[in-house]
């Protein structure tokens, strides 16, 4: 692997650009010529193109698609004719099972959901859960959140908004009873308290990515919620489903990111704790970082962002040297979180 494409030039696809292209020949692709000017090359074009995106392809060993997530599956399907290494971002299950169903005449690798959560809480979870003879409760949480919130929301649109909205309205996989299940989105609400300051948490679709599968049988329960500041769950139930703007995601879209706007101080909580047996002792694990902004090459990146493009760049790093799989789908908890770390861009997450 040596020519990489990064599409999408926004908030985390430029730095996962430019992570790259300090060990890839990288170009980046938008749909308009960039504000600003990169330490790699860049391509306009339509990503909604199908011909223009399978006539680019031919050019690289592997495509990082940054776009939002109901932009990915023609990604990934230019990718598979051309047999190239693909890796994504999204949290979308249909485009995951999707492209899990190519990964099995793929001539490459296709990696999707290796940002945050699905991603990065994924190794974590199956790091902590490798230290146990036997496992009981899986939970794994992660937020990003602005550090001074204002307003009822508590919020800030540092993150896709589509990609947001997607995960409030989709239903959520679980394992509860021992049992595969689906829960509401926005359901199952709790209160966590981290170094004294209070939060919430719900249920979110797709921050497990496959780990219903792989842990079914091992675990009595596994889930993921999404952290926010108190309050923002029953807002959203109030925009969703009382006003029933659910019905027209753009317009909700719309709305909240001109209402919330990015902020550059935010905070990326990741919460992981793992119960069972180590040997004959019941015992209990946990992982917990917040991680805040960074300054990279003198330029100061958002939490969310550079915890996404981190993430996913030490993906590629790994099957570029070998320490992942060369073909076929690759589940998250698969990746071994030591490994992880030992990239160049695994260790900004390093104590």
């Amino acid at each position: 692997m040596q020519n990489v494409l990064v599409i999408g030039l926004g908030k985390v696809g430029s730095l996962v650009a430019t992570l790259l292209s300090k060990r890839f020949t990288v170009t980046g692709l938008d749909k308009r010529k960039p504000s600003k000017n990169f330490d790699f090359a860049t391509l306009e074009g339509d990503v909604t193109d199908a011909t223009f995106i399978e006539q680019t392809l031919t050019n690289f060993d592997a495509v990082v698609s940054c776009m939002p997530y109901n932009l990915n599956l023609p990604i990934a399907k230019a990718a598979h004719k051309h047999g190239i290494h693909y890796f994504d971002l999204t949290e979308d299950v249909p485009t995951t099972t999707a492209i899990r169903e190519m990964a099995q005449t793929h001539r490459g690798v296709m990696a999707p959901q290796c940002g945050l959560a699905p991603g990065l809480i994924g190794i974590v979870g199956a790091d902590l859960a490798k230290r146990f003879t036997q496992l009981r409760d899986m939970e794994l949480r992660v937020g990003a959140l602005p550090r001074y919130p204002n307003g009822l929301l508590g919020y800030s649109f540092t993150w896709s908004p589509a990609g947001v909205i997607n995960e409030y309205i989709n239903d959520a996989e679980v394992i509860h009873n021992g049992e595969r299940k689906m829960v509401s989105s926005l359901d199952g609400l709790e209160v966590i308290n981290i170094e004294g300051q209070e939060f919430e948490a719900f249920s979110t679709s797709g921050g497990l990515g496959t780990m219903c599968e792989t842990y079914l049988g091992q675990v009595d329960t596994l889930n993921y919620k999404t952290i926010r500041y108190p309050g923002h769950a029953k807002l959203m139930k109030f925009l969703l489903y009382e006003l029933i703007m659910k019905n027209d995601r753009q317009q909700i879209e719309d709305i909240l990111t001109a209402a919330k706007p990015p902020v550059k101080e935010d905070v990326v909580y990741v919460y992981a704790v793992v119960e069972g047996w180590q040997g004959n002792d019941l015992a209990r694990e946990e992982f917990y970082r917040a991680y805040k902004p960074v300054e990279i090459d003198g330029v100061s990146w958002r939490a969310i962002s550079w915890t996404t493009a981190a993430s996913i760049a030490a993906v590629v790093e790994m099957v570029a040297a070998g320490t992942l799989p060369q073909q076929g789908f690759i589940k998250q908890e698969d990746i071994p979180f030591e490994a992880f770390l030992a990239t160049e861009n695994g260790q900004f997450f390093k104590d």
